[in-house]
């Protein structure tokens, strides 16, 4: 007797092949809902510190997250993410100055209220979303110098500047890429954006300005006022990012005397702390996923009071 399958049955294996090939895009799809949306938001985020968000459309669609920070308040403190010294990558073989983190691992590990990536860094790779360098707990070193309670773990290099620093949380941007005695805290950058009130780009940096994630820090002539600048990229039509002129702009509206640029793209994060748990306010993109956060060098981050 021949007893035919149920047509459901039969087509069970073509709606599993289905699934299997809309999975990635429904994942995919999911990480863009994940984003914060396309609002103006301002809120007072612990006692010297405030958020404000911005949604704007010119010259491009790009999200812009601002942090002002008031190093004289009560409770507020500075720490960049501790050096490796004794660290060893066991896959290179070779001395490694940091271990690699994301944003909300630096944020949890330290007990901090708020951080943002710093640094440049290398070895570095991105093919896909499998394969990528470096990993959470992977070796790398951070390019410049780079301080952390007091201790110098990056040298100086020529041409990088750095911001930096002292026991007093007063902060200063040196072009000489090398911080004075009694630097507490330092991270290094790529340029400075805006020097004494006024734009700061060369003719070659203007020449190759592209729109990109950027990620900046600018400071006021005391050095006690600070704003952490982060810009959304490689997201069209949601944010599709700044060129370094423009970020100079930002920083100068914002009235800042002086602004470095630290390392932007698939590294830019800004992640804040409070009761309620670790929360990213940005949209990173790391392997092209919206929402995914990119394990770095060092980091920047801040010790508040609610």
């Amino acid at each position: 007797m021949n007893q035919q399958k149920p047509i459901w049955i039969k087509q069970l294996p073509l709606v599993a092949g289905i699934g299997l090939l809309l999975l990635p895009l429904l994942l995919y799809a999911r990480q863009h809902l994940l984003r914060p949306t396309r609002t103006n938001l301002e809120m007072t985020l612990f006692q010297g510190i405030t958020y404000k968000r911005q949604a704007r459309n010119t010259p491009r669609p790009y999200m812009l997250h601002i942090v002002t920070i008031d190093l004289a308040a009560s409770g507020v403190g500075v720490l960049v993410t501790p050096g490796n010294n004794q660290g060893r990558d066991s896959k290179l073989n070779t001395r490694k100055e940091i271990q690699a983190r994301t944003t909300s691992e630096f944020v949890r590990e330290f007990k901090l209220q708020l951080a943002i990536n710093a640094g440049y860094f290398f070895p570095f790779r991105e093919h896909n979303p499998w394969d990528f360098y470096p990993r959470s707990g992977e070796g790398v070193n951070v390019v410049g110098q780079a301080i952390a309670n007091g201790s110098t773990y990056s040298a100086v290099q020529s041409g990088v500047p750095v911001l930096c620093f002292n026991s007093g949380n007063r902060a200063q941007i040196f072009d000489s890429g090398q911080c004075p005695k009694g630097t507490i805290h330092a991270v290094a950058g790529s340029h400075i954006v805006l020097k004494r009130g006024v734009v700061s780009l060369s003719s070659e940096s203007r020449r190759q300005d592209k729109p990109y994630s950027r990620v900046a820090v600018a400071i006021d002539r005391q050095g006690q006022k600070l704003w952490l600048i982060v810009i959304d990229g490689k997201q069209p039509l949601y944010s599709e990012g700044v060129t370094l002129a423009e970020l100079s702009k930002i920083a100068q509206e914002l009235g800042a005397f002086e602004a470095i640029n630290l390392d932007g793209g698939g590294s830019a994060t800004l992640v804040v702390a409070n009761h309620s748990g670790v929360k990213v306010l940005n949209a990173p993109i790391h392997t092209k996923l919206p929402m995914r956060q990119r394990p770095v060098a060092n980091h920047l981050g801040f010790f508040a009071d609610f």
